[in-house]
């Protein structure tokens, strides 16, 4: 019997195939390739744009999904470990909050689609109301393209 071939031959090949290393939200060339800030804006809509310019999204790929927030200082370590429930850690905000409120920026790596997205989007806008805060939109980042 060969050790390359049969049933035992396929199952060691399909675990050994190498897996695609998950995407690093720490890389430094991530781009913001879609975005929104808009409460009526699906998003949906929001996706088609993100194909369609440059920075382009790729809907095939991972993606660092990003909310922004705006909390009382009080009630950031709560929507943190909330949030951390559903995968996603805090970041560096990169835009100052409004007055008596802090920047909150959660993130995780997802597929984006535009159902998993408005889904996501309608937690955290939730979760902010639910803490006294507002979300104020999202964003996603890739690697540019033709960066390894």
């Amino acid at each position: 019997m060969s050790s390359g071939g049969g049933v035992w031959g396929r199952v060691r090949r399909a675990f050994s195939r190498r897996r695609p290393e998950p995407l690093d939200p720490a890389r430094p060339d991530l781009v913001v390739v879609v975005s929104s800030f808009d409460d009526v804006e699906a998003c949906s809509t929001a996706l088609e744009r993100g194909a369609t310019t440059e920075p382009a999204w790729s809907p095939e790929a991972e993606a660092v999904l990003r909310h922004h927030l705006e909390l009382p200082a009080d009630s950031v370590e709560r929507a943190i470990a909330l949030a951390a429930q559903d995968g996603y850690a805090p970041a560096q905000p990169a835009n100052p909050a409004g007055p008596g409120l802090e920047a909150v920026l959660l993130q995780r790596v997802q597929v984006l689609d535009a159902l998993h997205c408005s889904q996501e989007r309608s937690r955290m806008a939730g979760l902010a109301q639910r803490l006294g805060g507002t979300a104020l939109g999202w964003d996603a980042l890739q690697p540019e393209i033709g960066a390894g």
